[in-house]
């Protein structure tokens, strides 16, 4: 298995375009073209090729939860099938079903009713609607600290 910095140095090798910084956590930033990654992380190897994964794909928004969801699926494919080959990495899928395992329950969280608990439906980015009891409410933005859903009056 190669070491981070060698896959660092293949990366910036093969794409001169993206920048790769240091950070407490990994991240891909469209804005910047630039993937974070945290070195001294377990499976720093998975995480990082993951985030290329996503640059490479050109994931740069979403409209709606359930599609992050499936940027997500893609790019652990992309770095699995593709990336993973290309610099002799092996993406463990027990990681990646877990990483993506953190955006369900994500989702679930979000599009569950403050009222009846049961799930609702998204109306926009940041507003759902629950079908049972018919209550409206919006969650911020969290997908690292803590959910908040606040019901709204309709």
């Amino acid at each position: 298995m190669p070491s981070i910095a060698s896959i660092v140095d293949k990366i910036t090798l093969h794409y001169p375009a993206l920048t790769l910084a240091v950070s407490d956590d990994f991240s891909w930033s469209p804005q910047t073209k630039t993937v974070y990654y945290h070195p001294e992380a377990p499976h720093a190897d998975n995480f990082l090729l993951h985030e290329l994964a996503h640059a490479l794909l050109q994931h740069d928004s979403y409209a709606r939860d359930i599609e992050l969801l499936k940027l997500e699926r893609e790019a652990w494919d992309y770095a699995r099938q593709t990336l993973g080959v290309q610099f002799g990495v092996t993406i463990d899928e027990v990681i990646a079903e877990d990483s993506i395992d953190t955006y369900r329950d994500w989702l679930h969280k979000r599009s569950t009713c403050p009222e009846c608990h049961l799930n609702g439906v998204q109306e926009s980015r940041i507003a759902y609607r629950c079908v049972h009891c018919q209550k409206h409410w919006q969650v911020n933005e969290a997908r690292t600290c803590r959910l908040k859903r606040t019901t709204i009056k309709k």
